[in-house]
């Protein structure tokens, strides 16, 4: 209870009618790439939180900011300590990957990102029941181009967006390289 306390004091105020509602290349651009290069790295309207100990509908009270949409960053852990398999399995259910990724343009042509797109399933694989939670688990190209110092080039940053529209939508942004699956 102190800890939602606390997250409600912190919240952002605004004037009306303002929404954070950035593209998928902004949000690359503005708040990725710079908490790659910086840990200590702070958007005001995104706070960290640890996406594997809550259940989806658990994140919106952790929230800075926002009524229909919530922003965080989020650390991914391993499955398995050398494997790159992530663990996102929950209490209540599991995230599992859909369609193709998407590739994230900076114009004319360079792509900088890729977006996958996950459903948040009730119950155990596989026969989980399907709910109205999405992810989408954003990375970067290659943080090599950013810089020369090694664990920059591998740090992963994580971002999750929560929409309670007619669907729940939860965005996760990783700077990883690496492909992450989430089973």
């Amino acid at each position: 209870m102190t800890d939602h306390l606390q997250v409600q004091q912190q919240k952002l105020e605004l004037p009306p009618g303002f929404r954070f509602h950035p593209t998928d290349e902004e949000i690359i651009k503005f708040y990725v790439v710079p908490k790659v290069l910086d840990e200590a790295f702070v958007a005001a309207a995104i706070e960290d939180v640890n996406l594997n100990k809550y259940e989806p509908w658990e994140l919106p009270e952790k929230a800075k900011m926002g009524e229909k949409e919530w922003y965080f960053y989020c650390r991914k852990d391993r499955k398995y300590p050398t494997g790159i398999r992530t663990n996102q399995a929950k209490n209540a259910g599991y995230w599992k990957a859909t369609g193709k990724d998407k590739e994230i343009f900076h114009p004319p042509l360079t792509l900088i990102g890729m977006k996958k797109t996950l459903v948040f399933y009730k119950g155990r694989a596989p026969r989980g029941e399907k709910t109205n939670w999405i992810m989408h688990e954003y990375r970067l190209e290659s943080n090599k181009q950013l810089t020369s110092n090694p664990s920059t080039a591998t740090r992963t940053v994580t971002i999750t967006n929560a929409s309670s529209k007619v669907y729940n939508k939860f965005i996760v942004y990783s700077s990883s390289h690496e492909f992450l699956t989430c089973h």
